[in-house]
């Protein structure tokens, strides 16, 4: 878990504290995966009317934004869709070694735009009633990995195989079920998720079990170490009022280590 150390601290010339004049506002580029978008935008707006920093985004899927890293995008702060990616940057020496930490565990959804074609148990996935089911592409999503052993998990992975659409990252997959191109998807529950109620159509929760822990972490980026407004962001991405709001998308937010 990562706390603000002495040493960034004083390289940024920051203290902890999320209130700073405007003098030394600064701008922060965070790259942000696609499923957290819309606890992204509230957090956002907290976070500069408290500190006067400003955030530039970027949304994608994770490993689309680990190729750009790696080829020099100059994002300072990473909030990944997995725990791999940052470990990664971490070990090839593109991101800030002990800045890691975990800002949410996500829930997976299979979703439809049309009410009452899910039901409590999801017994469309078992009689196939359907055309067409959306994920995100495994290769770059964590959660289309999680759909995918999902499908896996349940023996349903073959009998799918032709009815699946694909989608980049989260946000797309999202589209082709809101548009009509899939019938159903699996996709984040914060994007149809508010406060604990669906806010259209019809959903599961996927069991945890089914697939493994959809862990998010945040990483601040070699090109952020010197910054005060990405270090600022991050601290305050673990405040109450921050792991309120991500908790109110449907994540889980684990608990803070307790400082000695």
């Amino acid at each position: 878990m990562f706390h603000l150390s002495k040493k960034l601290a004083l390289a940024a010339g920051t203290s902890l504290t999320f209130m700073v004049s405007s003098t030394h506002a600064e701008t922060v580029t965070v790259a942000i995966a696609a499923n957290f978008i819309a606890p992204m935008q509230v957090i956002s707006q907290l976070f500069e009317a408290q500190t006067q920093h400003q955030l530039k985004t970027s949304t994608g899927s994770s490993g689309k934004f680990y190729a750009q890293i790696k080829n020099g995008a100059p994002f300072e702060v990473l909030l990944s869709a997995d725990a791999e990616i940052p470990a990664q940057l971490e070990r090839d020496g593109l991101a800030v070694a002990g800045s890691r930490f975990t800002y949410a565990n996500g829930q997976l959804v299979l979703w439809s735009n049309t009410p009452v074609l899910i039901d409590a148990q999801a017994n469309i996935l078992r009689e196939g009633r359907y055309k067409k089911i959306a994920i995100a592409n495994p290769e770059l999503a964590p959660y289309g990995r999680a759909a995918l052993q999902t499908l896996q998990a349940l023996g349903l992975s073959e009998p799918n195989k032709a009815k699946i659409v694909m989608g980049e990252n989260i946000g797309q997959t999202y589209q082709f079920v809101l548009t009509g191109n899939a019938e159903l998807g699996f996709i984040a529950a914060s994007q149809v998720y508010r406060d604990g109620k669906l806010t259209a159509g019809s959903a599961w929760l996927v069991p945890d079990k089914l697939h493994e822990t959809i862990r998010q972490d945040a990483v601040l980026l070699e090109a952020g170490k010197h910054s005060a407004a990405a270090i600022s962001f991050l601290s305050f991405l673990q405040s109450d009022a921050a792991r309120a709001i991500i908790e109110s998308y449907g994540y889980s937010v684990p608990a803070l280590p307790i400082k000695p």
